[in-house]
């Protein structure tokens, strides 16, 4: 019996490779070649070809690689020959093209860590961020200082594990709303003319300060201005990161930012990205363009 049982498996199994052969064989006179599980590579018109081939097949190595700005690339690449292909992409898809403050949209990212505000993103008029609250340690005492919850509770770890190594760091500014950066841009533009004024203060609703999660810190000893010669800038350089927290416009960045160096300026991202940020010394607009844009769901 069981003689019987096994031979009709082998009948049964030279079947299914007959016809799997058979299979096979229809497709190849067909196609002309054997199928493969392989993902075959995507074939682009001639022109295409010729463009992409000038900037070294970018799409099969960087996933933010974004063939509707192929003439972009190509442009700055001729205006900018001595950057590599990385950064070409890179630049183009913050925006870097492009004047200050033209092509700009919303961010599609309100309400999370991986919110970007910058020349080229805005926040909104009318936003407000969820879960404000008060600050009401490690901070100057003559204003109210507010956070997202999240970024509150980071930056207060942050200033306790401060003072436990013999440092003092405490925020001086933290949320603004659209109307008050109206305010105080307008001032410095009266002050400083338009062009001198965006170098250093953001338009209203292009302000990292609108998010809720971004600060400005002093050691309550030196004017905030002079905070890069304290002892305090170097303890958050080397441990701002650990609570999420980075330089959000640091030194000789400021063709990627489109803003001057800011030591007392900070900007909870969460661990994770401000590791990244610190281990590889770049900004979060490069971060957001490389690993966040169009890749999440909300």
């Amino acid at each position: 019996m069981k003689k019987r049982k096994l031979k009709k498996a082998v009948i049964v199994y030279l079947v299914l490779m007959m016809l799997i052969g058979a299979s096979v064989f229809v497709f190849v006179q067909k196609n002309g070649k054997v199928p493969s599980n392989e993902k075959e590579e995507e074939k682009y018109p001639k022109e295409i070809e010729e463009k992409l081939a000038k900037l070294n097949h970018p799409e099969k190595e960087l996933n933010y690689f974004n063939l509707n700005y192929l003439d972009r690339y190509l442009s700055y690449q001729k205006s900018n020959p001595s950057l590599n292909v990385e950064d070409i992409i890179t630049r183009v898809n913050i925006g870097l093209d492009n004047k200050y403050y033209t092509n700009t949209s919303v961010s599609p990212y309100l309400n999370t860590n991986y919110l970007l505000v910058n020349k080229y993103i805005s926040l909104g008029e009318d936003y407000i961020p969820d879960d404000l609250v008060t600050v009401d340690d490690c901070v100057v005492t003559y204003k109210k200082i507010e956070l997202v919850s999240e970024a509150k509770d980071a930056f207060l770890k942050l200033c306790h594990k401060a003072k436990e190594d013999g440092f003092t760091i405490r925020v001086m500014s933290s949320y603004r709303s659209y109307d008050y950066q109206k305010q105080l841009y307008q001032n410095y533009v009266d002050s400083d003319g338009m062009e001198e004024a965006d170098t250093y203060s953001a338009r209203p609703g292009f302000s990292e300060h609108q998010t809720g999660l971004t600060i400005d810190v002093d050691n309550a000893k030196v004017t905030y201005t002079d905070f890069e010669k304290t002892n305090e800038f170097k303890w958050m350089i080397e441990n701002a990161h650990r609570f999420g927290f980075i330089l959000r416009y640091p030194k000789d960045k400021e063709h990627i930012t489109g803003y001057s160096y800011e030591s007392w300026h900070y900007r909870y991202v969460g661990v994770d990205i401000a590791t990244y940020i610190h281990e590889h010394n770049i900004t979060f607009d490069e971060y957001y363009v490389r690993f966040i844009e169009n890749k999440m769901e909300y």
